[in-house]
């Protein structure tokens, strides 16, 4: 998955306009832009620290970090500049890596997918980044000059946004719960939940 999903989600965009629309629009090619440079460096920053970590790198993890880029890079891709860009996507990389990896490992809850290590921490950390790189004097375009006091802001975002979807989650959770079981067991889980919930293997290598 890693191997072959990686580079189609480094170098895929979005359907643009035409060449000529891009180049009369900054608009336009704006978040074109950083949207590919904040996915590289988010790659390049999780490979670095598995390798440094780990001794080398992997297909898988480059992969990872090009969503942890796509991720952080969103609330800032109409505001950001190049350099703004590059330094999110470089932090998400580094910071993902040790939320999906290091801190997984130490509070033990059960992400396979890495949920929470990619996409949540890489939209916290894109999301405040935000309110440091939109600003003016750092290339950005945003129309806020006070760093701090938009940085605060986007704060205060983050935290009614985990306030909004631990409740809801948790109404979800609770609703599906009387209807179906959570998760299976753990003979099931070793099994495989192809096999185990619908009796058929998903890769036959």
């Amino acid at each position: 998955g890693g191997g072959g999903g990686g580079p189609a989600m480094l170098w895929s965009t979005p359907p643009p306009p035409s060449p000529p629309n891009i180049r009369e629009n900054p608009v336009v090619a704006r978040p074109l832009r950083v949207t590919l440079g904040a996915r590289a460096a988010a790659a390049l920053g999780w490979m670095a620290a598995e390798w440094i970590t780990h001794g080398k790198p992997s297909a898988l993890g480059i992969a990872s970090g090009v969503v942890a880029g796509l991720v952080a890079i969103t609330p800032a891709a109409g505001t950001a500049g190049p350099a703004g860009a590059i330094a999110i996507g470089l932090s998400a990389g580094v910071v993902c890596f040790f939320c999906a990896t290091t801190l997984k490992r130490r509070l033990g809850y059960d992400d396979s997918l890495d949920v929470f290590g990619v996409h949540a921490v890489g939209g916290i950390v894109g999301a405040l980044l935000t309110g440091v790189f939109a600003a003016p004097a750092l290339g950005g375009f945003g129309t806020v000059e006070d760093i701090p006091a938009q940085v605060w802001v986007q704060a205060k975002g983050v935290g009614f946004t985990i306030l909004y979807t631990t409740v809801v989650t948790f109404v979800l959770l609770k609703l599906v719960g009387l209807a179906i079981r959570l998760r299976v067991d753990e003979e099931q889980e070793a099994e495989g939940l192809d096999l185990a919930l619908h009796n058929e293997r998903g890769y036959n290598l």
